[in-house]
């Protein structure tokens, strides 16, 4: 009971509030200074609170966020390197999606290592730190196992989506 009336309460207004368009405008910042550095794709996901039915049906940040991850096409890149970093703010909940070809060099447990860092920064109520430190730790992961290549295009979005 206690997350559906934390999920009734969030309104556009707390992701504002957390996420002002300085903050977002430095997270677009830190992708794209990210994608310079490998060939991956980095996307940043936020989302204040589920609708009614997901939540009522139980919907986990997990789920919700591996249908941003297929709204958002993060799977669509020609290397299979996307990785989403979504945030569920009703929840605090970071998740971690990331396709086939980057979450089979970095794995589950290390994905999960870096949301519980997140998540412990917007406990502070940092959120800036918390998702430019997520967008760095993803950034090294990505650089050590797809460095940059010449012909290399910006295949998704920098800027981040707030849902």
């Amino acid at each position: 009971m206690k997350r559906i009336v934390r999920h009734l309460m969030a309104t556009r207004w707390s992701v504002g509030r957390a996420f002002p368009a300085a903050t977002l405008d430095v997270i677009d910042k830190s992708i794209k200074a990210s994608e310079a550095t490998h060939n991956g794709e980095i996307r940043f996901a936020v989302e204040g609170a589920l609708h009614t039915e997901p939540l009522l049906r139980g919907q986990t940040a997990r789920e919700r966020a591996i249908d941003v991850f297929s709204q958002l096409r993060v799977w669509d890149t020609e290397r299979n390197n996307g990785v989403l970093i979504y945030l569920l703010l009703a929840d605090r909940d970071v998740e971690i999606v990331a396709d086939r070809g980057i979450d089979a060099k970095v794995g589950a447990e290390e994905w999960e290592r870096i949301c519980r860092k997140m998540e412990a920064a917007f406990r502070q109520g940092d959120f800036r730190a918390g998702v430019v430190g997520g967008i760095q730790e993803v950034t090294r992961h990505l650089a050590e196992h797809f460095p940059p290549i010449g012909d290399d295009r910006n295949e998704l979005p920098d800027k981040p989506v707030e849902l």
